[in-house]
């Protein structure tokens, strides 16, 4: 299948978003960036250095009293505008995600609906946050907590999602009346610059959203920027560790959505076929790039055989290709980098023994050479202390290992230092429910995964993050509380 040029003449403006100047000429350089599934350039993008983030930092600082004083109705309204835009932009924004990272058009075209719907949950919250009255005792006194944004937030939002990561972040900051500077990677630009667009066209204040490209320097100038009241970062846990040392600095607080290396638990009494889909699904989502995938599968010994044998088949039956067609399941992967990284893991733990290579393993060719496709690859009889079941590879492996007992299977699920998602296949409740209680993870799905649901807390704990986003601790995560106390 050969793969059609991109659209570029639906790229926005090359620029970072200050206020509501498109700024073009920038101390922080440029970036090339390229498109996954060509290998091709689709242009040069100016980062964000010291200045401009100085700048936009400084956007939202003057932005922010008009905006918190706004009538709780007005940004509610505001908020429910833009959801109507984002809708009514789908087409052009799922393509520029396709251009951004190569995400394909099966899963890219769900992210501007999926994140119209978080702009209109948090909308409904923005008119009913407030606070709470509190009981004194012994008494001699009316006490009274206000629920207060933070001021000025930074987002820090990952390449992998960037539509998906602004609508969990910026729509419950936006609720609770904070302004924002939004600092996309470098890997994908396009779609949040838009979307900083749309935030103009929706009647946004300028300065209330700010749209700031940028690489590792001009992240570093945010996290560290004392005008910044807060900070929420979507990415690695390397990245984080650097966030927090330089946030420390200030004393700023940090919310974090980290890596995972979830596991998924298939019992010989579940749906196999269901089953092995949802396994397999940890590789074809997002070529294997996402912190939520169950990229672990630990299947019960008595139904081993046969969930390798599904998953196998069901991979290599796999639509793969160009990301723009709708029939395309699985796409490349982010970068160059990327794809030789994830080769080089796959090389070393066949050197190592750390598993039994089923299928997959190798660079994709023909009319695929020139972009960066690694074909879906599972492992079996994988080791589960080896690097890699341990190490979160973020590409297109999935590794899969047999249990004898319900309790073994808790306990090598929990063998990791990640704990963001767990999943579990079984058809009997009472097991669901047990297992889910002692699984280390912020989040399981049981038969199933529909995705992320809007109103649901989602976030991880150990070193898959802290905070959560989603629902009112969403809201929670950008307010803190003031008390009031009268002497009556």
């Amino acid at each position: 299948m050969a793969i059609s040029a991109p659209p570029l003449e639906l790229l926005p403006e090359r620029s970072l978003l200050i206020g509501d100047r498109h700024v073009g000429d920038s101390s922080g350089g440029a970036h090339e960036h390229v498109y996954a599934a060509t290998g091709r350039p689709t242009g040069e993008v100016p980062m964000a250095g010291a200045r401009e983030i100085d700048a936009a930092v400084r956007a939202a600082r003057e932005a922010a009293p008009a905006w918190q004083a706004l009538p709780v109705s007005e940004r509610r309204n505001l908020l429910l505008g833009f959801a109507d835009l984002l809708e009514r932009e789908s087409a052009a924004l799922t393509s520029l995600n396709i251009i951004d990272n190569g995400t394909p058009h099966f899963v890219a075209g769900f992210g501007p609906v999926l994140t119209a719907d978080m702009f209109r949950y948090n909308a409904g919250w923005a008119d009913k946050i407030g606070g709470d009255v509190i009981p004194v005792w012994p008494g001699g006194g009316f006490d009274y907590a206000l629920d207060e944004p933070y001021g000025v937030v930074a987002i820090i939002i990952p390449w992998n999602g960037p539509v998906h990561a602004i609508g969990m972040t910026c729509a419950p900051a936006l609720a609770a009346g904070n302004t924002l500077v939004i600092k996309p990677p470098e890997l994908a630009p396009y779609t949040p610059i838009r979307i900083g667009e749309l935030f103009l066209e929706a009647g946004f204040p300028p300065g209330v959203v700010n749209v700031v490209p940028a690489g590792p320097a001009g992240g570093t100038a945010l996290v560290g920027h004392p005008g910044v009241d807060k900070i929420h970062f979507t990415g690695s846990g390397a990245t984080a560790q650097q966030i927090i040392a330089v946030a420390q600095r200030n004393l700023t607080p940090v919310g974090l959505e980290l890596g995972g290396k979830s596991a998924n638990l298939i019992f010989a009494d579940a749906d196999l076929p269901a089953a092995a889909q949802q396994a397999i699904s940890a590789i074809v989502n997002l070529s294997g790039q996402g912190c939520i995938n169950g990229t672990r599968a630990l299947v019960e010994r008595p139904a081993y055989d046969e969930v390798v044998k599904l998953a196998t088949a069901m991979v290599e039956q796999l639509p793969v290709g160009d990301p723009a067609d709708r029939k395309t399941i699985f796409g490349p992967v982010v970068t160059e980098a990327a794809a030789r990284r994830i080769l080089g893991i796959i090389d070393d733990a066949k050197s190592q023994g750390a598993g039994r290579l089923v299928t997959g393993g190798t660079r994709l060719g023909g009319d695929l050479g020139e972009g960066y496709y690694v074909a879906p690859t599972i492992f079996a009889e994988v080791d589960n202390s080896s690097s890699l079941a341990q190490h979160e590879i973020f590409g297109p492996v999935l590794s899969i290992m047999p249990f004898d007992t319900e309790e073994e299977a808790i306990q090598m699920a929990n063998d990791t230092i990640y704990g963001l998602a767990g999943y579990i296949q079984t058809c009997d409740l009472n097991r669901a429910r047990r297992v889910a209680a002692g699984l280390q993870a912020g989040n399981i799905w049981v038969n199933g995964f529909t995705g992320i649901p809007t109103s649901a807390p989602f976030g991880g704990v150990k070193q898959s993050g802290y905070g959560r986003l989603g629902g009112i601790a969403g809201i929670r995560e950008f307010t803190r509380p003031k008390n009031v106390w009268i002497a009556v």
